[in-house]
């Protein structure tokens, strides 16, 4: 009896060597392809593989090194959670079985902001890959052209964004949601939604319900904007005007115009934030947000959207003639003084030249007219950075060189 206890007590050490040697091996092995996969977009660090009996696979600091950002994502604890030992060693075996139903929490979420990592949120020239303007542009410079940025949100006091996810996929439905730390949360909810794995490959496939979307800001919109209208000297109410004008020829743009509750809506989830729930169709044409054209206006067509958890009517799309936005190109001549070297004035300077006048006095006029004067703090291809001493401190403005129509520099002149 004793030997019988004995060998079944050695067979389940051997098992659970077993189990857990196969389940390191295997997830070693699988995410060595997914770093092989990700290799034309980041780095993938798998960190420290560990797992549990009950089907749990744990990766302990790992981390996303993406290449178009200057800091990683770090990952404190990743555990997927199949169910079951067999499960588990059934997905790192084929990625294709995934089970009917599995967790996946990321706990530790961290990245740390860099005031060069994100350039603006939307693209560098305020357009899309068609050249149309950017439908969310929020301005907080005196140039209205300049986006909100990485540099913003940390001079805002938002120096990383940090939380945590979760994704729960069942036979009738996925779930998922990422909640951070003073910035919001996002949640998901897809009825009839699956993730599925083939080839290295993730894909969504969709329900024929739609995707209900839930954002909650957790106060930040308020500081957006207190901060972006201060930014650009001009009252919050104004700033929000002006976004919602973004918004509004950005869709006129694509031949679209929005309905006013819709703008109204806008204005004010950027003046206000709150909770706003909407559906979303991945699969149709803006998302599933209904158009209304000549036909169809009476028709009472209007999208899903939930404010703060009460519903609001007539949002929606319709047609209209496109509008095309045209910049015109304007030429400054500046007059130039004739230099006096016994006394200091402000002289124009050449753009190209500004290199050599860090640290020195500057004035820079924004082709919206607006002029900034301050301490050159940096130049580099696409922007210069001027700081203005503001309530004992220095506040830097970030201004792009396309955007600037004439640069003066406070010196002595020279000997003619």
């Amino acid at each position: 009896m004793k030997r019988l206890l004995a060998t079944l007590v050695i067979l389940v050490l051997v098992g659970f060597a077993a189990f857990k040697a196969g389940v390191w091996w295997l997830a070693d092995q699988r995410m060595a392809e997914a770093r092989q996969a990700l290799e034309p977009h980041g780095v993938l660090h798998r960190g420290s593989i560990s797992s549990g009996v009950e089907g749990r696979l744990v990766l302990n600091d790992a981390s996303w090194q993406d290449f178009e950002l200057t800091q990683p994502l770090d990952m404190a604890r990743v555990e997927l959670d199949t169910g079951s030992p067999v499960s588990l060693l059934s997905v790192l075996f084929d990625p294709a079985g995934m089970p009917e139903q599995w967790t996946l929490r990321l706990d530790g979420l961290g990245l740390t902001l860099d005031p060069t990592m994100l350039r603006n949120w939307v693209t560098a020239e305020g357009a899309n890959s068609e050249g149309d303007p950017a439908l969310f542009a929020l301005s907080c410079a005196p140039d209205p052209r300049q986006q909100l940025g990485s540099g913003d949100l940390i001079r805002m006091g938002i120096t990383a964004l940090a939380g945590d996810g979760f994704v729960r996929q069942t036979p009738g439905n996925l779930h998922a949601e990422l909640n951070t730390v003073s910035t919001g949360s996002l949640e998901l909810d897809w009825r009839d939604a699956r993730i599925r794995i083939q080839d290295a490959e993730l894909t969504v496939s969709g329900g024929a319900e739609p995707m209900t979307l839930t954002l909650r800001d957790g106060g930040l919109m308020r500081r957006i904007a207190a901060y972006c209208a201060r930014e650009a000297g001009i009252e919050t109410g104004e700033w929000a005007r002006r976004a919602v004008q973004a918004l509004s020829a950005g869709l006129e743009a694509r031949g679209l115009a929005a309905s006013d509750q819709l703008k109204a809506l806008y204005r004010q989830w950027l003046l206000e934030g709150g909770e706003l729930t909407v559906d979303v169709q991945p699969a149709q044409p803006l998302l599933g947000v209904p158009v209304r054209t000549a036909e169809n206006e009476g028709a009472g067509m209007s999208w899903p959207v939930r404010y703060n958890g009460a519903g609001v009517p007539d949002v929606y799309l319709a047609e209209a003639e496109p509008v095309v936005q045209e910049t015109p190109e304007v030429a400054v001549e500046p007059v130039v003084p004739r230099e006096d070297p016994e006394t200091e004035t402000w002289y124009p300077a050449s753009l190209e030249t500004a290199e050599q006048w860090v640290d020195r006095q500057v004035r820079v006029t924004l082709s919206n007219e607006n002029v900034v004067e301050g301490r050159l703090v940096s130049v580099s291809e696409r922007e210069l950075e001027v700081a203005r001493v503001i309530a004992g401190g220095e506040v830097a403005y970030p201004m792009l060189i396309r955007a600037i129509t004439n640069f003066e520099v406070w010196r002595r002149g020279r000997a003619q």
